[in-house]
């Protein structure tokens, strides 16, 4: 399909583009890998009157990791991250949940950013930044504000992002080398939305399980993380008996609701058995 007339711009700063955002009342959209825009334009769901492209902003595609954790910046893409040694103790988990992203194609042009600024509540991105409890910074007119990633998710392809505003970086805190982990995701095909999938950790104290984060994707209208099931967990030894616990308290946290992909009490159930999936991962 042919996308709707549009103005286009490709600034070389940030400043810039804030600028060029701010001038068009809220009908101007960043692009950034056009993972999800473009078909968005391509079917009229989006049709905004300038597009910034922020291919040029070479400031916002460096990875770095600290003893404070890691840093994305918002245009590093998906295939970046996979070819990046560095993740694989820096971050495993985040590592594991993009080896699900899409297809191979479309991982060499999705960023982390856009991904983020979608918003899909089946993406792999967002289910780890709120698990993971990660800090989004943004740049607009105002100037730079960080956001929790629990409080920048409202809706289905909604955020807390003012029009004039685009993320310029991902934090996720330090990883423990010893931390126990685990993602696990089920589509109908490879690639595709996730119908459900689960994020989770744990680190051990004494052969017991301590700081649990549990998240789950394609199961509301935006990620969450579960405090329930982590009370479940916390305190106790993974085995078995513990993580049906915490597989029935996590179909019990969720209600999704009916569409064409699944019923309600079929995403309830798979949510449960992706924590239980992702669990056993972490323990072996």
């Amino acid at each position: 399909m042919k996308l709707p007339p549009f103005e286009y711009a490709c600034p070389t700063s940030i400043s810039e583009a804030v600028a060029l955002l701010a001038s068009h009342d809220g009908e101007a959209k960043p692009l950034a890998g056009g993972q999800s825009l473009v078909p968005m334009l391509a079917f009229r769901v989006a049709a905004p009157s300038l597009l910034v492209d922020l291919r040029k902003l070479a400031d916002l595609r460096q990875i770095e990791i600290t003893a404070d954790g890691v840093t994305l910046g918002a245009m590093v893409r998906w295939r970046e991250i996979l070819d990046d040694t560095r993740l694989a103790t820096a971050h495993p988990l985040l590592v594991a949940a993009v080896e699900h992203v899409a297809h191979y194609q479309i991982r060499n042009r999705g960023t982390v950013g856009g991904s983020m600024a979608h918003a899909d509540p089946a993406a792999e991105m967002p289910g780890v930044a709120v698990t993971c409890e990660a800090q989004i910074a943004v740049t607009g007119k105002a100037g730079t504000r960080v956001i929790a990633a629990s409080d920048f998710f409202v809706g289905p392809l909604m955020t807390v992002l003012k029009p004039d505003e685009i993320i310029t970086e991902i934090r996720l805190p330090a990883w423990p080398a010893k931390r126990r982990f685990g993602f696990q995701e089920f589509a109908r095909r490879r690639g595709d939305f996730a119908l459900a999938a689960a994020a989770a950790f744990y680190d051990e104290d004494n052969g017991r399980a301590r700081n649990a984060h549990v998240g789950v994707i394609g199961v509301a209208d935006r990620p969450l993380r579960l405090p329930s099931v982590e009370a479940v967990i916390n305190g106790q030894k993974i085995d078995d008996v513990l993580i049906a616990k915490a597989e029935a308290a996590t179909s019990a946290g969720v209600d999704p609701a009916d569409d064409i992909h699944a019923s309600g009490a079929y995403r309830k159930a798979l949510a449960g058995v992706m924590v239980e999936r992702a669990l056993k991962a972490a323990v072996a």
